[in-house]
């Protein structure tokens, strides 16, 4: 771990919409000092931080769970390993010191780590009017930090992570993934129950647009928590976060209201990493051939790809269709939306044996893409079956089909594209841990 004592927490970011001046890095005196003794403008600033450094290595992570889970290949002139290690090639292994073990880890425990020093600055602060001001900031510091854990618990999965990162000098264990989601659990039930005497009195981005006060930010907490409980196998628990969340069941309901990660061209900001320009030649995110192979017809959801005016062919890979879920450089990426919560909700159902409201939800997805009802989800394997492909398909590149596949112990059912490749069931822990 001594990689996190190494690295910048400080996150040089704009973000739409906040005009606040950069934060400090948090190595420099100058931070040891403000956390001492902050000004509100101080706290904004740690919190506009770790809201930007959300944004860091998520082209890596995105690409990282798309390629094992073969939504799509990633191609690059530049790198080779995205369709030799990504894909175990040959006699290919993974390789702990590589970048897609070791990049993506360290900036969601930056974010982490300016978190911890918001709560610290927070504690501090003798300018805040009262309890529930502290409140808010402390709500935000755990929410965000328990997303950026379930992230790298995601790549390492039964390799766990440390979740106790409080003290740099003095860190804690690696624990298993069991008490992983025990731990990010609670650090989102604890920012819900300060949520109850809470005031939001800083800015957040567009991205959180009417998710910015306490009602708003308490149902995406509790979003999140939903998906942390189905990883957990607490069915009731995660239908009893969806109640308090903002999962719209309607026959009008927005598949894509949520909370979105930003971007913008201004100075100083970040792109979308995950936008690539359409008929590439040099670099490619190529839908893998079973997405369109495997697609009911009239799914609406083949748009998510495009036809290339010539098929992308490299290293014994060949694909017909690019990956064209973000328009522009700048169209925002989801932390979490309602198609998600209705797939959550059709899956608690389920497995608590509530098999027909299970499948009405599953047809909310059906219809919402130009699909007919299906009439025979009459037992749970058949539920299940149609969950994974529902989810497959609704959350597209988003991702989630390399975990759901390995939670259901079905990666063994995801394609070998060339002799010898692997299907990994994880990304090993850096090194330096």
């Amino acid at each position: 771990m001594k990689h996190i004592l190494s690295f910048v927490f400080g996150v040089t970011c704009v973000l739409t919409a906040c005009t606040h001046e950069f934060i400090p890095n948090p190595n420099a005196p100058t931070m040891e000092e403000i956390i001492k003794n902050p000004s509100i403008s101080q706290l904004n600033n740690l919190v506009t931080g770790s809201e930007g450094g959300l944004r860091a290595q998520l082209g890596l992570y995105h690409d990282l769970v798309g390629v094992f889970g073969r939504e799509f290949w990633r191609y690059s002139n530049s790198d080779s390993r995205n369709t030799e290690d990504l894909l175990g090639k040959g006699n290919i292994t993974l390789d702990p010191n590589s970048y897609y073990a070791v990049n993506s880890w360290l900036a969601r425990y930056s974010v982490v780590k300016n978190c911890n020093l918001l709560i610290q600055a927070t504690k501090n602060c003798t300018l805040l009017e009262n309890e529930a001001q502290k409140n808010g900031y402390y709500a935000f510091a755990k929410t965000i930090a328990a997303y950026q854990l379930l992230l790298n618990l995601t790549h390492t999965d039964d390799l766990g992570i440390r979740t106790d990162v409080n003290d740099p000098k003095h860190l804690g264990p690696i624990v298993n993934k069991t008490q992983a989601l025990t731990d990010i659990a609670k650090l989102l039930d604890d920012a819900d129950a300060l949520l109850n005497n809470a005031a939001i009195i800083f800015p957040l981005s567009d991205g959180f647009e009417g998710f910015s006060d306490v009602p708003g930010f308490r149902k995406f907490n509790r979003a999140l928590s939903a998906r942390v409980s189905i990883y957990r196998e607490q069915w009731p628990k995660a239908l009893t976060d969806l109640n308090a969340s903002f999962l719209d069941l309607s026959a009008g309901s927005n598949l894509y209201a949520g909370v979105y990660h930003v971007f913008s061209s201004s100075s100083g900001d970040l792109l979308n990493e995950l936008y690539l320009a359409l008929d590439g030649q040099s670099d490619i995110r190529a839908a893998h051939p079973t997405f369109e192979a495997d697609l009911e017809a009239g799914d609406d959801r083949i748009n998510k790809t495009h036809i290339r005016a010539v098929p992308a062919a490299f290293d014994g890979l060949t694909s017909t269709r690019d990956v064209a879920l973000y328009a522009t450089p700048v169209t925002p990426v989801p932390f979490i939306r309602n198609e998600e919560l209705i797939l959550i909700y059709a899956e608690a159902r389920l497995q608590t044996n509530a098999l027909a409201e299970a499948a009405d939800a599953l047809n909310i997805i059906r219809s919402k893409h130009n699909l007919a009802p299906r009439l025979d989800l009459d037992t749970k394997a058949k539920l299940i079956d149609e969950l994974l492909k529902q989810r497959r398909y609704s959350l597209f590149g988003e991702g989630h089909r390399w975990v759901d596949m390995r939670r259901y112990n079905r990666l063994a059912a995801l394609p070998i594209d060339r002799v010898g490749d692997d299907v990994w069931p994880r990304v090993p822990l850096p090194d330096g841990e």
